[in-house]
């Protein structure tokens, strides 16, 4: 069911650092094979641990579940979610991380943690709330029931559903589209969004100011205005 090992986790995180960093990487799917997307962290493969003292599980809450997130959400790249099957626990915020979500109609979403008596981790009170609002996010989080494709895409969690033989063709369908458009562009709309729901009116403003400003220095941004001038198609090089 594709439970996330330390060494995995600490894999996808250099793959993502290595594609906001490459300018020829336009855009990044995450998705899996099997039954499942993703059961959530298999500690089976963590190193091993000393004597416990206060603060080690807050500092392995930070830079393991916390960085795995963080490091989804702060990729340079737009990040689509293939969810062929279960997604829990951390395997959930995985997804929900992403930018895009597709979902198989085989797909749920499971908040697990209260099953094991577990606060969530990984995001998952940061994420929920701003995606579905704070009383559906605890209704998922206090029951710990599955979420259905279906319903998950009603609640707002998934961008689209489809079957799951199709999963695989619309992801790269869309993440072709995304590949062919203006990647810095995108990139800056990426960090606007995430961090509207955080800020006040006046620094969105500046933000999305400032972000623009950038923009307008890129290849892509002086090729968009000229083709339009121009009446042609656009042809983005994501620089």
């Amino acid at each position: 069911m594709n439970a996330v090992t330390w060494d995995q986790r600490e894999r996808i995180i250099a793959l993502l650092a290595e594609a906001s960093a490459d300018p020829d990487v336009r855009c990044v799917v995450v998705t899996a094979t099997g039954r499942g997307f993703c059961a959530g962290a298999d500690l089976r493969g963590a190193p091993a641990a000393g004597d416990r003292v206060a603060g080690d599980v807050a500092r392995m809450i930070r830079l393991g579940a916390q960085r795995f997130i963080g490091a989804v959400m702060d990729c340079e790249k737009p990040v689509i979610a293939a969810v062929n099957g279960t997604a829990a626990g951390i395997g959930a915020h995985l997804a929900l991380a992403c930018d895009l979500v597709l979902a198989a109609d085989s797909a749920r979403f499971i908040e697990v943690f209260v099953r094991r008596g577990l606060v969530p981790d990984g995001g998952g009170a940061y994420l929920l709330p701003r995606l579905i609002g704070p009383r559906r996010a605890k209704e998922l989080m206090f029951f710990g029931d599955a979420v259905g494709a279906a319903e998950a895409r009603e609640m707002g969690l998934v961008n689209r559903v489809v079957p799951a033989d199709e999963l695989a063709k619309t992801a790269r369908d869309w993440a072709e589209r995304l590949a062919q458009g203006p990647t810095r562009a995108l990139t800056l709309t990426k960090q606007l969004v995430n961090a509207s729901l955080d800020t006040d009116r006046s620094t969105a403003f500046a933000a999305e100011a400032t972000a623009q400003e950038i923009n307008m220095t890129t290849r892509d941004a002086q090729e968009g205005v000229t083709s339009f001038v121009e009446r042609r198609e656009a042809r983005y090089e994501g620089r």
